[in-house]
Order: C-alpha cells, then structure tokens, then sequence
C-alpha cells in the first residue's frame, strides 16, 4: 500500500435518490478533501446511479472515505481504482469565431490533427469537441488560444474499470 499522494477515482453506485450528492461531498468535506473532479451519471442497472469521484490522496485514506460512505450513505456499493487500473476521458468544448473556420487553415489542420469534432456551426461561432486525456484537452486549449476562444470548458473524468467483469456481476459479488 502506498504511503503517497495519488488520483483515485470512487466509483459509488446508490439508487436515484435526492440529496445523495449533498451527503456524499459533505463527507469529503468535513475531512478537508479536495475533489478533483465529480460527475454523476445513470449506469447500466435501471434506477442506480454511478457517482465517479476523483481525488488526491494516499489509498489508506481513500479506504477511509469508502468506508465511511457505506456508513453514512445508502450505498449498493462503493470502491476505488487508481489510475492505472481504469480507462478514462475528459471532453472538451471550444467556442471559436466561424470566420477562422474558414480563413485559416491551420484551425482545419489542427481540428483533424487533434481529433476533435465539429458539434455546431453558425455565422457567429463554431464548437468544437475533444474527447480524451486532460492533457490532450489542454495541449488543443494551447493550440487553439493563439486564434482566441470565445468560450470553453472542459468536463470532469468518466471512467469505466478496465476489468472484464461487467458491473452487474460485479455489484452481485459485493452483495454476497
């Protein structure tokens, strides 16, 4: 067990309840945890939602915060993965003048170079979409700062465990 700092990501599976992310960030809260990042989301069970939360912090603690989650919170089950055992992405959203979109051609070249989508264009602007590491994210935010964006954004991780148990079995084992 490592005695550092490291990214965790929490996944905690609960069902739909309201006030469920109130009682879980209080909990991190109260321990003066900072949460990198959050996002909630529906999962492949009907009715349960998977919060995927991730955090900088040694593992004894983020055993720690699960337990006290199962204790305080309704949970069908929470658990932790470092980095290294999940595959990830972060999206990005990039609002950009539409006259660039056309009058330069580096803007082409560095949206099909980037892998980065077109979501929208209008007259006055045209978004773009990146998928993918944060530092992919970044590295276009850089490339693309240089022409001016108008507006941007960026979510937080979402993650799926790179295991070959699908979560259903998965919450099935917890439960037993």
């Amino acid at each position: 067990m490592s005695t550092e700092k490291q990214l965790f990501t929490i996944s905690v599976y609960t069902e739909n309840n309201v006030g469920l992310l109130n009682r879980i960030s209080a909990i991190f809260q109260r321990r003066h945890i900072n949460i990198e990042s959050l996002n909630i989301s529906p999962s492949e069970i009907e009715e349960v939602a998977k919060f995927t939360i991730v955090v900088n912090m040694m593992e004894v603690n983020v055993k720690k915060i699960i337990g006290q989650i199962e204790k305080q919170v309704e949970v069908i089950k929470a658990y932790y993965h470092d980095l290294d055992e999940i595959i990830y992405q972060i999206s990005g959203l990039f609002k950009i003048k539409s006259e660039l979109l056309f009058e330069e051609r580096q803007i082409q070249n560095i949206i099909k170079e980037s892998n980065a989508r077109i979501v929208t264009v209008n007259k006055d602007f045209f978004v773009l979409e990146k998928s993918g590491r944060k530092e992919e994210i970044v590295e276009l935010y850089n490339e693309l700062s240089v022409f001016g964006i108008m507006q941007y954004t960026r979510s937080g991780l979402i993650a799926v465990s790179k295991d070959e148990m699908k979560i259903s079995t998965l919450l099935e084992t917890f439960n037993n």
